[in-house]
């Protein structure tokens, strides 16, 4: 599970490296893994400027939507840990009990 979890948060994306993206190639789709829309923004010149200019204030929660999926499955995973450390827990306490 703890690859799992490392792995998970290094698929995590950054605003900043998102906004570089769009500045220097307009390729923010492509590095939110987006590529459909990332092909139409290229072949409409982001739409001609003003699908660019919109996304400009819109990235920020473009990344958060993304990144919400991953937390999620993060929040997930560390549930499902807690779970099996209680679980364990109770076993050793019962296992004790029953030396006893």
């Amino acid at each position: 599970m703890t690859t799992s979890k490392h792995a998970l948060r290094g698929k995590t994306k950054e605003v900043g490296l998102t906004y570089l993206f769009w500045f220097i190639l307009g390729a923010h789709y492509a590095y939110l893994g987006k590529w459909g829309l990332q092909f139409l923004f290229w072949i409409t010149l982001g739409g001609l400027g003003i699908w660019a200019l919109i996304d400009l204030f819109l990235i920020p929660g473009k990344v958060a939507a993304y990144n919400a999926v991953i937390y999620e499955a993060l929040d997930k995973i560390e549930k499902m840990e807690k779970e099996e450390d209680h679980r364990r827990h109770i076993e050793s306490l019962k296992a004790l009990s029953n030396k006893d």
